[in-house]
Parts: structure tokens; sequence; C-alpha cells
């Protein structure tokens, strides 16, 4: 197998909390993807990054499940279990130190879901068509 530095493997784990953040991912499964042992790679990873592999992925959960609270209306619970964390309470704890608010009250603090809701182009044609045909589709019921 060829050489490739370090800093290369800590893309591959990087990009991996940030692709699979929903998956129960710990420190060891990151060090596996890049190749190293645990201790090693939480001590690389902290010198490429400035984070540690936990906060890196807990920072990645956070970013999502505050996009999530501010553009739909699912539980705080449900976001909490969709962006991979398994406790609700650890979850509030955190964001609210992270935010500065509670979840509830972060989502409070934008409009509501509902004006977010994007309808698909292909939706509206359809149902802004006509509904008469004007290829003399409207007279073939009234001449029978």
């Amino acid at each position: 197998m060829a050489y490739a530095p370090t800093a290369r493997h800590l893309l591959r784990a990087k990009d991996l909390a940030d692709a699979r953040y929903f998956e129960p991912l710990d420190v060891g499964d990151l060090a596996g993807a890049a190749g190293l042992s645990r201790a090693h790679f939480s001590r690389e990873f902290r010198r490429a990054f400035g984070d540690s592999p936990h906060a890196y992925l807990l920072t990645r959960r956070l970013e999502r499940a505050a996009a999530l609270l501010r553009t739909t209306d699912r539980s705080v619970a449900d976001v909490c279990f969709s962006v991979g964390l398994s406790s609700v309470g650890s979850f509030t704890t955190t964001f609210t130190r992270t935010y500065g608010k509670s979840p509830t009250a972060y989502r409070a603090s934008f409009p509501p879901a509902s004006q977010h809701a994007l309808i698909p182009g292909c939706v509206v044609r359809a149902y802004s068509r006509p509904q008469h045909r004007t290829f003399r589709e409207d007279r073939a019921g009234a001449q029978d």
C-alpha cells in the first residue's frame, strides 16, 4: 500500500463525520477510517483541525439539529435522535450551552416551519392547469 500523509487520513475521518453524523459514530470509528490508533488519531485530529474528534462530531450534529429546528415542525426528541444523539436531556443541555437558548426557545425565535414549506414546481403546474382542455374536449360532453 502506498504511503499517504497523515493529513489525508484525517480528512477521510473528517469526511466520514460530515457525511454520517446521524449514525452512532465514535472516536474509534473515525480513527479506523483514518487507519490510526485512537490516541494517535485524537492528537493528530486536534492538531490539524483545532477540535477533538468528539467535539467536531458533536458540532456537526448540533448544526444539523439547529437547521431542523428552524425549518421543520418535528419534535425536539425526534430531532435529537435523527442527528445521532441518544439522550434528549444531554442534547438539550449541550444545545443550550452552544446556542444560548433551549431547543424549544430556539425554534420559537424563528418563523413557523409551515412558512418554509416549498412546493415543487411540478405540483404547482399540475394544480394550476386549466380544468377544461382547449382541444374540443370541453364540447365532447355537450354533444352526447
